[in-house]
């Protein structure tokens, strides 16, 4: 069967006539927020104090937009005859967001958990130049970071926890078991 001329164009304006008449769902962005899904990648959040300085998520990267400068300090020793310790220290720590993908590599090989993903998407900046944010920026982000979702109820308890309630009830045990008196029997 041949098709009939027009057809497709009769089809076309058919769509284009029910979209026409159906109410618009146009949200007013900067008059009112949107709701997002809670685990929204927006821009990602530093938090300092867990980081060592291992350098993962800058290996990582597969933009190579992650710049981190570190120095070694030298710890004394906690105890007299010990050797000295040193250890890292982060001097800076950037991200370059007109570069990043957002494809979440580096927070997923981050073994401290210093980098997670905050809802944040608003900080446009006029000059691309604006978009490498230092650790202070990245560091404010931190705190719109949401909780984790809470645990499943009927999930199996996490192997940490046990071993964590298992010692303690050991604990608890032994100090709770009588002592036996000093001395003989007369």
């Amino acid at each position: 069967m041949a098709p009939i001329p027009g057809s497709g164009l009769a089809k076309g304006l058919a769509v284009t006539l029910r979209t026409m008449t159906k109410k618009t769902v146009t949200e007013q962005y900067p008059d009112t927020q949107p709701d997002l899904p809670p685990r929204t990648r927006g821009v990602i959040g530093l938090f300092e104090e867990n980081c060592t300085v291992c350098m993962l998520c800058a290996r990582e990267c597969p933009d190579w937009c992650i710049y981190i400068d570190s120095h070694k300090e030298t710890i004394p020793a906690a105890t007299p005859g010990g050797r000295e310790r040193s250890r890292n220290v982060l001097d800076r720590f950037a991200i370059d967001f007109s570069l990043c993908m957002y494809c979440g590599i580096c927070i997923e090989v981050c073994p401290f958990d210093a980098l997670f993903w905050s809802p944040e998407f608003e900080y446009a900046e006029t000059d691309i130049r604006d978009l490498t944010h230092e650790r202070d920026k990245l560091r404010e982000w931190m705190w719109t970071v949401p909780a984790p979702p809470a645990l499943d109820p009927g999930a199996e308890e996490p192997k940490e926890i046990a071993a964590a309630r298992k010692t303690a009830e050991k604990l608890a045990a032994a100090q709770a078991e009588p002592t036996e008196p000093q001395g003989g029997e007369s």
